[in-house]
């Protein structure tokens, strides 16, 4: 299902009422549903994946998963790969204690071959990073906490 379609899909969701949708092209179905995820429900290939060992790295300042997020958290607005600084060899753009702007970047996420740089979305102190570098990440998760 070519990627145009389900974007015009996500923005008439935005503009309406409608909480979920479910649309079929041949083998292919995607469900998508308000604060969730694109779902290919019909893809031959997801039984061939195996699921992605989940990295037990963990900054001794990061609320562990359970713990309450405290702040304003900043969550993913797509699916992606998540980059904390612009290339390999640049600092991260933001670290746990920094002070940030309104409109700083705080991060990048790589979806579909794009660069999305994500801003703040209030001014304050990164409170914590919930996200390794070079990661993916899904749609609406918490990504840093900003006090």
């Amino acid at each position: 299902m070519d990627i145009r379609k389900v974007k015009k899909l996500i923005e008439m969701m935005e503009e309406s009422d409608i909480s979920e949708i479910e649309i079929k092209e041949g083998e292919d179905s995607v469900r998508i549903s308000r604060g969730g995820v694109v779902v290919p429900l019909s893809d031959p290939k997801l039984s061939e994946r195996k699921p992605i060992a989940a990295r037990s790295e963990r900054v001794a300042d990061q609320p562990s998963i359970g713990d309450p997020l405290s702040g304003h958290v900043v969550g993913a607005p797509m699916v992606g790969t998540f980059y904390s600084a612009a290339s390999p060899s640049s600092p991260p753009f933001v670290a746990v204690g920094d002070a940030v702007r309104e409109g700083d970047t705080l991060c990048i996420i790589e979806s579909m071959k794009m660069m999305n740089h994500i801003k703040a979305e209030q001014a304050g102190n990164i409170g914590a990073i919930l996200v390794v570098n070079e990661e993916p990440v899904e749609f609406d998760q918490p990504l840093f906490t900003i006090s």
